[in-house]
C-alpha cells in the first residue's frame, strides 16, 4: 500500500499533545510496564506515536521493524552456529550501526513523506489490540527458536530462567520482565552451580573410592579364600609322599597304648627302649587322664578328644535313664552298640578324609560308630602274645601302597592286667614291663630296618596309673547307705548311686553324709550340686546324681563281694591288688605321652608342660 507524506501543523501538534495519553502504551496496555524490553524497542515505538496518529503508516513501520528483527535474529543465530559457542546471559541481539543508521534515514523519508489525507478514523482500540497481538507473535516466535536452537539444552537466558524456576512472566525467552540485577544474579548463579558441581563430583569421587575399597577388599577376600581352598585340596588330594628305598610311603602314624602303664614306671630303669624314645622325641614329664580315670572312658577320650562326659562313655560300667539300659565293657555283643558311643573317633575321621586306617584292639573300634568301619580292624584278644602284636603292626607297612594303611592304633592290655592282678609294685608287673619293652624294641628295630625310621610317627601313650590295694582300705558300702533304697549303683571304686525314687536324693545324700563323716578318705558329691568342676563330670543323664569317691588305693565293696569286718579278722588278701579310677590329678593316676617322628619336629628329648588327654590330646586326634 502507497504511503502518502502527512501534512501537520500547529494545530495538529496541539492536539496531538492534548491527545497524547491516549496513544500512550500505558493507557491502552495495561501489560505495557511489565513487558517492555529492549528487544521491544517500545521506546521507539512510543515517539513515532507521539509524533503521528497514522494508523496505517504505524502499520507500516511496525511492519518494517519486525521484518528487521527476524533478520537480526536469523543472523546472531547463525553466528552463534559458525562460533559453536553458546553465551549466557539476557541474550539480547547486538544492534548493528549500519542496520540502525538505515532505519532513522527510512524514518526520516517516512516522516517527510506522510501524507496530510490519511483518515484517523481507526481507532485507539484497535491499534492497541493489534500491537499486542504483533508482540506476542514476535515473542513467541523467538521463544521457539530459541528453544530449538539451544545447543544440548544450554542456551544461557533460557536455562538460566529455568533453572530460576520456570520462565518468568516478562521474559524475553517467555512473557518479558526486565531485571536490574541480571548480571549479579547470573553471577551468583553461575558460582551456586559451580559450586554444586563441584560438590556433586567430590561427593561422586568419596563414594567411588568407598566403592572401589569395597570391591577390592571384597576381592582380597575371595582370593585368599580360594588360595587356602586350593592349599587345603592339595593338602588332601596330594600329599607329600616319601620313598623309603623299596615303597613310596604318605604320612603315616602308629599309635601304641600301653594300659595302666604308670608314668613313674619309666623311672624304674627296667624299660630301655621307652627310655631311649623320650631322648630321642618329645614328652612331658606326665599326662593327666580325664575323671573317671578307668580304661574305656579314658581311650574314647584320647581317640576323640572329648571328656566322658561330652562323649557318652562314663564309665566302665554305667545305666542310662534314656535308654533304661545297663553299659558294661565285659560285654562285648552289648557295649558295641554305637548308640552308646558320642563324638568322633580319630579312625573316622581319618577314614572320611580318604586315609586308610587299621585299628588292633582299641576299645571302642568295634562299635561301627556314625557308620564308618576302621580298613581293617582286629577285635580284642587278651590272650594275644606281644610278638604276634608287632608282626601285625609291621604287617600293615608291608602292604602294597595302594592297601597300606596311614594311620595304626594298637591297644596292648599286659600291664594293666597284671597291675590289677598283682599290683603296681609287684615283682610280676616288673616282668610284665620288662616284655613290654622288648616288644616295643622289635618294633622299632622293624621299622629301622625298613628304613622308616625318619618317616613313620611314633606316639606312645597310657590311660591312667595304678594305686595298690590292701584289705585295711575297704569299706562296706552297706555300711555308708541304705542299698534298699538304691536301683542302679554304676562304677567301682568309685560309686555312683541312683535312688529308686529321686524325691528320697537329698535324705540319702544326708545319710551317707553321717556315716562316712568319721572317714577321711571318702568324699561325697551331689552330680548338680557340689561336683568339683575339674572333673567335668556332671553334664550328662549317664553320669549317677550321687557319688561316693575314695581316696587312692581305697575302696568300696558289697557284702556279696567280701564281709570286709570279717576279712579284716582273717587277714584275707583283697583281690584285685591293684586298682585305679579315682581323682585323675592324683600322681599314681598319672599317664604318658611320647612322641617322634616329622610330624614333631622337635629337638631330641624336648620337654612339654604336662596337659590332660582333651587338652592337647594326640596329633591324630
Amino acid at each position: 500500500m502507497p504511503l502518502h507524506p502527512l501534512t501537520t501543523n500547529n494545530a495538529g501538534m496541539g492536539v496531538a499533545r492534548r491527545d497524547s495519553s491516549l496513544l500512550s502504551p500505558s493507557d491502552y496496555d495495561a501489560d505495557a510496564m511489565s513487558i517492555r524490553s529492549d528487544q521491544d524497542t517500545d521506546s521507539d515505538d512510543d515517539e513515532r506515536q507521539l509524533r503521528a496518529r497514522n494508523s496505517r503508516e504505524l502499520r507500516a513501520h511496525d511492519r518494517l521493524v519486525l521484518m528487521e528483527e527476524e533478520e537480526l535474529d536469523e543472523l546472531v543465530t547463525q553466528s552463534r552456529r559458525r562460533q559453536g559457542s553458546q553465551r549466557r546471559g539476557s541474550n539480547l541481539p547486538i544492534p548493528n550501526p549500519l542496520r540502525l543508521l538505515t532505519r532513522r534515514l527510512s524514518d526520516a523519508s517516512l516522516s517527510r513523506s506522510r501524507s496530510p489525507s490519511v483518515q484517523p478514523a481507526e481507532s485507539v482500540e484497535d491499534l492497541g489490540r493489534e500491537k499486542r497481538r504483533t508482540r506476542r507473535q514476535r515473542r513467541s516466535m523467538k521463544r521457539d527458536r530459541l528453544l530449538a536452537d539451544a545447543q544440548h539444552g544450554e542456551d544461557g537466558e533460557l536455562m538460566y530462567e529455568m533453572e530460576e524456576g520456570g520462565m518468568k512472566d516478562g521474559s524475553s525467552t517467555g512473557d518479558s520482565s526486565e531485571r536490574d540485577d541480571s548480571d549479579e544474579v547470573d553471577r551468583k548463579h553461575l558460582m551456586h552451580v559451580t559450586d554444586a558441581k563441584m560438590k556433586r563430583k567430590r561427593n561422586c569421587r568419596r563414594w567411588s573410592l568407598v566403592y572401589a575399597m569395597i570391591a577390592v577388599a571384597f576381592a582380597i577376600l575371595v582370593l585368599v579364600a580360594w588360595k587356602l581352598s586350593i592349599e587345603r585340596r592339595s593338602s588332601h588330594g596330594a600329599q607329600k609322599l616319601v620313598s623309603n628305598g623299596t615303597a613310596i610311603f604318605g604320612p603315616t602314624t602308629i599309635i601304641i597304648s600301653l594300659d595302666g602303664f604308670r608314668a613313674d614306671f619309666l623311672n624304674r630303669g627296667l624299660t630301655p627302649r621307652l627310655s631311649a624314645l623320650v631322648k630321642e622325641g618329645v614328652s612331658p614329664l606326665y599326662m593327666l587322664p580325664s575323671f573317671p580315670s578307668v580304661t574305656f572312658p579314658n581311650h574314647y577320650t584320647i581317640a576323640t578328644g572329648l571328656y566322658p562326659e561330652s562323649h557318652g562313655v562314663v564309665g566302665n560300667s554305667f545305666w542310662d535313664p534314656a535308654l533304661q539300659e545297663e553299659f558294661t565293657y565285659a560285654q562285648p555283643e552289648h557295649s558295641m552298640d554305637p548308640k552308646w558311643w558320642g563324638g568322633e573317633p580319630f579312625w573316622v575321621t581319618a577314614q572320611r578324609q580318604g586315609l586308610k586306617t587299621a585299628i588292633h584292639m582299641w576299645p571302642g573300634s568295634e562299635a561301627h560308630i556314625l557308620g564308618v568301619e576302621p580298613t581293617y580292624m582286629d577285635k580284642y584278644d587278651g590272650k594275644e602274645f606281644l610278638t604276634t602284636k608287632v608282626d601285625r603292626i609291621l604287617g600293615f607297612l608291608d602292604m602294597a601302597d595302594e592297601d597300606r594303611p596311614q594311620i595304626i592304633a594298637a591297644y596292648v592290655p599286659n600291664v594293666d592286667s597284671d597291675g590289677h592282678k598283682y599290683g603296681p609294685n609287684s615283682t610280676e608287673i616288673q616282668f610284665t614291663m620288662q616284655k613290654v619293652d622288648k616288644m616295643l624294641d622289635s618294633m622299632f628295630k622293624g621299622l629301622e630296618a625298613r628304613n622308616l625310621t625318619g618317616i613313620v610317627n611314633i606316639v606312645v601313650v597310657s590311660d591312667h596309673g595304678m594305686a595298690t590295694t590292701d584289705v585295711s582300705r575297704l569299706v562296706q558300702l552297706e555300711d555308708v547307705v541304705d542299698v534298699g533304697k538304691i536301683a542302679h549303683p554304676d562304677g567301682w571304686p568309685l560309686v555312683g548311686l541312683r535312688p529308686n525314687n529321686p524325691d528320697d536324693l537329698q535324705d540319702i545324700y544326708n545319710e551317707v553324709v553321717r556315716n562316712t563323716k568319721g572317714n577321711p578318705n571318702l568324699e561325697v558329691y551331689l552330680r548338680d550340686v557340689d561336683m568339683p568342676e575339674r572333673y567335668h563330670f556332671s553334664n550328662n543323664e549317664r553320669i549317677a546324681p550321687l557319688w561316693i569317691v575314695p581316696k587312692a588305693g581305697w575302696a568300696m565293696v558289697k557284702r556279696e563281694e567280701m564281709d570286709v569286718k570279717e576279712a579284716q579278722a582273717k587277714g584275707t588278701v583283697y583281690r584285685p591288688r591293684g586298682l585305679h579310677g579315682y581323682d585323675h590329678e592324683h600322681p599314681l593316676m598319672r599317664a604318658i605321652f611320647i612322641a617322634r617322628g616329622p610330624a614333631f619336629p622337635h629337638q631330641p628329648n624336648s620337654k612339654l608342660e604336662p596337659f590332660r588327654t582333651c587338652h592337647r590330646s594326640a596329633p591324630f586326634v
